[in-house]
C-alpha cells in the first residue's frame, strides 16, 4: 500500500519559519507530480505549491516569494519551506502525490496524507 505522512507543523509566531516534510512509503513504480495543499477552517482546500519529478515548480499567488517546495526522489520525500509566515497561513497542510503507480496495482491514483496543522499567531 502507498502512504503519505506529513510532519513539521506546529505553532509559530508571525514572521517565523517552518519546514514541512512528507515521505511516501510503499512499492512504487512511478512517482510524478507532488504538491502541498492547505485547508483553513470554513474554507475550501487550496493548492499551495506543486513540483514535478524534474523540479518544475508552481505556487499560489498568496505564498509566492515566501514558500519554497522541493523534493528528493531518492528518499521519496517532498518539502515545503515556509518563511515570513502570516496568520492567514494558519491551516491544515496536506501532502499529495498525483497519479502514483503502485507495483501491486499498476493503476495511477492520487494519494493524500492525513495533514499537519500549522498555526501562526499574531
Amino acid at each position: 500500500q502507498v502512504q503519505l505522512v506529513e510532519s513539521g507543523g506546529g505553532l509559530v509566531q508571525a514572521g517565523g519559519s517552518l519546514r514541512l516534510s512528507c515521505v511516501v512509503s510503499g512499492s512504487i513504480f512511478s512517482l510524478n507530480v507532488m504538491g502541498w495543499y492547505r485547508q483553513a477552517p470554513g474554507k475550501q482546500r487550496e493548492l499551495v505549491a506543486s513540483i514535478t519529478r524534474d523540479g518544475s515548480r508552481t505556487y499560489a499567488d498568496s505564498v509566492k516569494g515566501r514558500f519554497t517546495i522541493s523534493r528528493d526522489n531518492a528518499k521519496k520525500m517532498v518539502y515545503l519551506q515556509m518563511n515570513s509566515l502570516k496568520p492567514e497561513d494558519t491551516a491544515v497542510y496536506y501532502c499529495k502525490a498525483d497519479k502514483v503507480v503502485a507495483i501491486a496495482t499498476l493503476v495511477g491514483m492520487d494519494y493524500w496524507g492525513k495533514g499537519t496543522l500549522v498555526t501562526v499567531s499574531s
